[in-house]
């Protein structure tokens, strides 16, 4: 606790920029930590203003406090939406301390300077997320408060702004190190930080607004005709994916549990850049088993090296190690379901690995891991089987590609052979897709027995792709006959289904489309080989 006789000093040792805190301004939505602080600061002689409920709480909590309302002389009004629009306020907030003309009007007026704003925002964010009406959601369009955090950051010369009840714990540090004041540097520090609050606030206000159908009478408008998107740095990076290139991480407002950008780290040196990269593709992966069964993905350079489902976690990390030893030294590992102490001391014990990421991990896992003490281990706490609406992201010169999340996986599933499916083939080419969506195009993938023997990703043709995926099965010693082919986008020519069932694959899944498809039917009834279209493409680049 600060106490009131630190602030008995002599001005002379204080930093010629400091600013004493007499008066503080506190109105908050959020009110966690508020009545420590204003106890604080009530400790240090500071006359505490405050509005409505967060008044209410401070009384409560024994605090002393003037009501905005006596402050100013003029009542709140409008179920409160008029309350902080006065010029005491703004006055206060604004006055360079200083300026003789600013500090005569302010005289003239009664205006008091207020040398502290505490303030957070209507939960907007909250409401739409939680899928409040749009009434809801515009009652929660907060005015008076970007309005006064745009004051006292513009006049961060002479006040502190604080938005953020996370950053209390840096203005007691302040005002312990400075004996009840705020240095300069903490000041716009503070107003960089309260500036992007805003930013971020009414970016999503105007996305809401653009594209929500009720707001303008209009069919709704996924893409708005201004985007705006507000990140928070998590982290600054060693570098970027090569060692040339400075990097940091940055974290959406909102970001989903369950996701990389939310999980925790237990174990294991920093991450680098690339290591996020290739998590996450991991972790999206592997998603897609979660309601399935214990599945694990193997990732190396953004691609799944292995990805198999089996009774056991460790089943699955056998198997989809078993795709490309190769591939998988040095590569990430995820798990649908918690780390198990016998799965993790057989990953640390068989291969060099850079990340494993699971929903948990129990504390034998943890401490198999930490035996090797680069190795990182991330949990993220359990994620939704229904992800809801996501945008995906792709970076041009000058510009900013944005799109849906590719959340499907099939519009239907339409044997278009002679010969069906047999149900464990269906079983494998279902599974087989969802590998192959997460492969980079032109992207072919061979199953057998729920786990990937092969993977071709990255070609510029789809025949070469089927090629390379072959090799890799022959070159892991695993057995093709009687496997099954997925392929991200439509066979263009009969010559990729052919070069599959000489290697021994007999059933295919594939979106269909091509002006060729009756031929590559044509040849797989010729050979006696099921096919199933899905009606859905789902190119990776």
């Amino acid at each position: 606790m600060l106490r009131a006789e630190q602030r008995n000093i002599e001005d002379a040792i204080l930093p010629n920029d400091a600013i004493n805190i007499r008066r503080a301004l506190i109105s908050v939505s959020d009110k966690t930590g508020v009545t420590e602080l204003a106890r604080d600061l009530a400790a240090l002689g500071v006359e505490v203003l405050s509005t409505g409920g967060t008044a209410s709480v401070l009384k409560a909590a024994g605090v002393t406090v003037v009501d905005v309302s006596d402050h100013t002389g003029f009542p709140e009004m409008m179920d409160g939406r008029l309350k902080t629009l006065h010029p005491k306020l703004h006055g206060g907030l604004l006055a360079v301390r200083g300026n003789l003309e600013h500090e005569q009007s302010a005289a003239q007026h009664g205006i008091a300077p207020i040398d502290l704003l505490v303030v957070n925002l209507y939960p907007f964010e909250a409401t739409l997320a939680k899928g409040g009406s749009y009434d809801d959601c515009v009652e929660n369009i907060d005015i008076g408060g970007p309005a006064l955090i745009r004051a006292a950051a513009k006049n961060h010369a002479g006040v502190a702004v604080v938005v953020d009840p996370a950053d209390y714990a840096l203005l007691r540090a302040e005002l312990a190190a400075t004996k009840g004041a705020t240095s300069l540097r903490f000041r716009k520090d503070m107003a960089a930080r309260a500036l992007a609050r805003t930013a971020a606030y009414d970016g999503a206000i105007s996305n809401w607004l653009t594209a929500d159908p009720d707001a303008t009478g209009r069919p709704a408008r996924a893409f708005p005709s201004t985007y705006t998107m507000q990140l928070t740095k998590s982290v600054d990076l060693r570098y970027g994916e090569n060692p040339h290139q400075s990097a940091a991480f940055y974290r959406e407002v909102g970001a989903p549990e369950g996701t990389v950008a939310t999980a925790r780290q237990l174990g294991g040196k920093e991450l680098s850049y690339n290591n996020i990269a290739d998590t996450d593709a991991a972790l999206e992966c592997v998603k897609e088993f979660e309601p399935d069964g214990p599945a694990c993905v193997i990732v190396k350079h953004a691609n799944p090296s292995g990805v198999a489902l089996a009774a056991t976690l460790k089943d699955a990390y056998d198997l989809a190690y078993m795709t490309d030893t190769e591939s998988a030294f040095g590569g990430i590992i995820a798990f649908n379901q918690p780390l198990d102490a016998e799965t993790a001391a057989a990953i640390v014990t068989r291969q060099f690995v850079e990340v494993i990421i699971a929903p948990g991990a129990s504390p034998e896992a943890v401490e198999a891991v930490a035996t090797k003490k680069n190795v990182r281990l991330l949990v993220t706490g359990p994620w939704s089987g229904t992800p809801g609406p996501r945008r995906d992201y792709k970076k041009v010169n000058g510009g900013l590609l944005i799109q849906d999340a590719d959340l499907g996986l099939t519009e239907k599933l339409e044997v278009v052979t002679k010969r069906q499916p047999s149900p464990s083939e269906l079983a494998d080419l279902v599974f087989a897709m969802k590998v192959a969506k997460f492969v980079k195009s032109n992207a072919v993938v061979y199953v057998r027995g729920l786990a990937t023997i092969g993977i071709g990703a990255g070609q510029m043709s789809r025949v070469n792709s089927t090629r390379i995926a072959v090799e890799k099965a022959k070159q892991a010693g695993l057995e093709i006959t009687g496997s099954v082919v997925a392929s991200d986008a439509f066979f263009p020519f009969a010559d990729g289904l052919i070069t599959a069932a000489a290697a021994g694959a007999t059933a295919f899944i594939q979106p269909g489309g091509s002006m060729r498809d009756d031929e590559v039917i044509k040849a797989a009834d010729e050979r006696n080989l099921a096919m199933v279209f899905t009606g859905m493409r789902h190119f990776r680049h």
